[in-house]
């Protein structure tokens, strides 16, 4: 029989990631996505099947701020392991919704954990749970940052990330759960949400080289943040929960680059001076700012294996190049007599 994955925040970036990552060594995957008027799937429909065909990936409606619909959905799927990848992981607007945020990141987690404790407790299977972690949870802490750090979170969403992360320690360790924390710095790819950083300077950039864009407005030009591309961080999470004991994991590169370094990178891809298109907007910075993250990945790299395999230079060319391409088809179509032909559009060309 094929194991079974229980994924929430599966329309996500690692949620795409994941996916194609456990449907290739032969999952049966189950997603939880929001219900929402429109669809919200462009990451995955590229792996979903009808289940009438015997498709891989199956998607039921859910919640983390519904704990009854968490817990349907736990006892149809009845998965071996689960993947708690939803969020609300946009770090300015968590300043902006800290309820809800909270509500989301800190309780749906505890949400889910109680869920999984009452099925593991009925059902008498083992059941292995994966908690996505953020660096955002060390803050203010001085880089580099590993396992034993302690966390200084800066913003509502790593105050909530802090809180789920010690929900997860504790489960584990009152109840005997296998629960591993994922300590994952940042990660990018070019499914990256086009409201963070990275991806809104690589959708300048191709959109600023063809003529749609004239400037990219920004805010902390030296923060500087620890880069890895998400295709490889979604397998340090499945190898968390192919160890014997559960335990806890930073996952990074080990390296520290600034915005200002991502957006000099990002320009010179497409031979554009960045200083003639970017501008500074102070709305852009958030109340209380994250100077510096570095991780430090030797225990994944000791304990899991794990290693890196894109760098900071790769990265930045990979998602340039899409958000390139992305920008001739919207010129093709602009030029076809269309209106705003890519989703988003105009709200980027404003900033």
């Amino acid at each position: 029989m094929a194991k079974r994955a229980l994924i929430t925040g599966v329309t996500g970036q690692d949620g795409s990631y994941l996916t194609e990552f456990l449907l290739a060594k032969g999952y049966e995957v189950h997603g939880i996505m929001r219900r929402a008027s429109l669809f919200n799937t462009e990451r995955i429909d590229h792996l979903y099947r009808d289940p009438h065909q015997g498709g891989g990936l199956r998607l039921h409606y859910g919640d983390l701020a519904d704990g009854s619909g968490l817990r349907r959905v736990l006892e149809a799927v009845d998965p071996d392991e689960i993947y708690n990848l939803g969020s609300q992981s946009h770090v300015k607007v968590s300043f902006e919704v800290p309820e809800y945020t909270a509500e989301v990141v800190a309780i749906g987690t505890l949400r889910l954990i109680e869920a999984l404790r009452d099925h593991v407790t009925g059902s008498g299977r083992p059941l292995r749970y994966y908690q996505a972690g953020s660096s955002e949870m060390f803050g203010a802490a001085p880089p580099p940052q590993n396992e034993r750090t302690p966390f200084y979170p800066r913003s509502p969403y790593g105050a909530s990330k802090a809180a789920a992360y010690w929900f997860a320690v504790n489960y584990r360790e009152a109840y005997g759960l296998f629960i591993a924390n994922g300590i994952l710095f940042n990660h990018e790819s070019p499914r990256r949400g086009e409201t963070f950083v990275t991806r809104k300077i690589t959708r300048a950039v191709g959109r600023i080289a063809l003529g749609l864009q004239e400037k990219l407005y920004l805010g902390n030009l030296d923060a500087e943040r620890d880069w890895g591309f998400a295709g490889d961080y979604v397998e340090a999470m499945w190898a968390m929960l192919q160890e014997e004991r559960a335990d806890d994991y930073v996952i990074a590169t080990g390296e520290a680059h600034s915005v200002k370094e991502f957006v000099e990178r990002a320009f010179a891809e497409v031979g554009l001076d960045w200083r003639r298109h970017v501008a500074i907007d102070p709305r852009y910075f958030r109340p209380t700012e994250v100077d510096a993250l570095c991780g430090d990945p030797a225990k994944a790299r000791r304990r899991l294996g794990w290693e890196p395999r894109v760098g900071f230079a790769e990265l930045v060319e990979m998602m340039v190049a899409h958000d390139l391409g992305l920008a001739r088809r919207e010129l093709a179509v602009s030029k076809a007599g269309f209106d705003d032909p890519v989703p988003g559009a105009a709200l980027l060309a404003a900033g």
